[in-house]
């Protein structure tokens, strides 16, 4: 069973994502005009560190100059999203449901641009339509909404065993609740899974329970300079080129 992670794995989404983050930080207020249509490189080198898709406006309204400045999300980034959190006054739930409705308005307005803004990356799209004609298990994990992720995956064809998203829970206690269900099933043999966030893949690691899972950083994802450097047992690199070997030759 493969278990992918989707932005920064499937789909390199880092334009929707300013221009998500873009609008509804304009729409929270209106004196940030001065930000940048076109992706900034002070986003581009915070977005590894993102964890939940709120946390993007409050980085858009930084660079912005609202709060911290980008530097300050680099040398501390919990320590400056809570600052800049609480010195904006917005709420982490409000930024979630402000998200979707931008995103909602663009599928119903623009269904097209909205999908043009992500691109999927060809390797993993050979590799899972591969998965899908051998009748190999995928299925996908993601932070993003579950019906935004369908929406970018039925572009393109790919119809995984399931979707679970961020309404389900942290991906460690989600891929707890996967592995029970499928054992009492009687299904796999192998567990993979698939990240870009190093951070996430070594929360799994230390979740009991979840010994059995081989745990995998894409080297195409949205990665720190470091992340795939002297990697602790229990966690590989996978590249392209080992992506589109089988299953069972994955470390």
């Amino acid at each position: 069973m493969l278990v992918t992670d989707f932005d920064g794995v499937v789909v390199d989404g880092m334009a929707e994502y300013w221009w998500a983050a873009r609008q509804c930080a304009l729409q929270l207020d209106s004196s940030l005009g001065a930000l940048p249509e076109l992706v900034p490189g002070a986003f581009r080198l915070l977005r590894p560190r993102v964890l939940s898709g709120w946390e993007m406006p409050v980085l858009a309204a930084s660079i912005g100059g609202q709060g911290p400045a980008p530097g300050a999300f680099m040398a501390d980034y919990p320590k400056a999203l809570a600052a800049a959190l609480a010195g904006l006054g917005w709420q982490a739930q409000g930024l979630i449901q402000l998200l979707d409705q931008v995103r909602h308005q663009a599928l119903v307005e623009d269904r097209q641009g909205w999908l043009d803004r992500h691109q999927l990356y060809p390797w993993m799209l050979r590799r899972l339509r591969q998965c899908q004609l051998e009748g190999e298990p995928w299925r996908v994990l993601t932070t993003k909404s579950a019906a935004f992720t369908a929406e970018l995956l039925s572009a393109h064809g790919l119809t995984p065993q399931a979707i679970h998203g961020r309404e389900e829970g942290p991906k460690p206690a989600v891929l707890l609740r996967l592995l029970a269900e499928l054992r009492e099933l009687g299904a796999g043999q192998r567990w993979l899974f698939l990240e870009d966030r190093r951070l996430t893949l070594e929360a799994v690691r230390a979740t009991p329970g979840l010994e059995a899972v081989h745990c995998l950083l894409a080297s195409w994802g949205y990665l720190l300079p470091e992340d795939s450097e002297q990697l602790p047992a229990g966690l590989n690199l996978l590249t392209p080129e080992l992506l589109a070997t089988p299953l069972a030759n994955w470390p």
